[in-house]
């Protein structure tokens, strides 16, 4: 297992109940891969350095998770299907 930091954007008109739902999906596949998640932080709406997908906005939401490597491809991969996120960043966090 490796830790890993997931930080995503979604669509800025998302509900509350839609942005958790959506949340518990992402932390739903870590967790059937075999993995845990240890930090859930929702950073709120915030205002985005260039425009997405016509959007000046949007909410940020950073996880901090271990889980297989062989993971990392089929993660990205569904999170390239989800419509409402609109960028994301999967990075390795480095051993202390």
């Amino acid at each position: 297992m490796r830790a890993y930091e997931l930080t995503f954007i979604t669509h800025p008109e998302l509900e509350k109940d839609s942005l958790s739902e959506l949340t518990e999906r992402v932390q739903g596949w870590i967790t059937t891969a075999g993995g845990n998640v240890t930090k859930v932080e929702p950073w709120g709406k915030r205002m985005l350095a260039y425009p997405i997908r016509k959007q000046k906005e949007g909410h940020y939401i950073y996880l901090e998770f271990e889980m297989p490597p062989s993971f990392g491809v089929e993660l990205e991969r569904n999170l390239r299907f989800v419509e409402s996120i609109m960028r994301f960043l999967l990075i390795l966090k480095e051993k202390p």
